[in-house]
C-alpha cells in the first residue's frame, strides 16, 4: 500500500527533485487529480482507480502500474 502524503509535502518533494515546475501549477494539478480520483476517475488503460500523484505529473489518468510498469507501490506516495 502506498504511503499517504499531503499535497504540500508531495509538491515540495517534486519541486526539490525536478526543475521547471511552478509550485502553484503543481499544487493545482494535484488538487484536481485528487478530486478526480475521489469522484471515481479510472485509468485510461486498464480501468483501475487512478494514481492521483502520478496522474498530476503526467497529465494523464493512469493507475500506478500503468504509469510506472511496476506492481509494488509500497515505497511510493499517494496524495491524501
Amino acid at each position: 500500500m502506498m504511503q499517504p502524503i499531503s499535497i504540500e509535502e508531495y509538491a515540495g518533494m517534486v519541486l526539490e527533485n525536478n526543475k521547471g515546475y511552478r509550485k502553484e501549477d503543481l499544487v493545482q494539478a494535484l488538487q484536481q487529480t485528487l478530486e478526480a480520483k475521489k469522484n471515481g476517475a479510472r485509468c485510461t488503460i486498464c480501468g483501475a482507480p487512478i494514481w492521483a500523484a502520478g496522474s498530476a505529473i503526467t497529465g494523464t489518468n493512469l493507475c500506478f502500474t500503468c504509469a510506472t510498469g511496476e506492481a509494488d507501490d509500497s515505497e511510493d506516495y499517494e496524495i491524501e
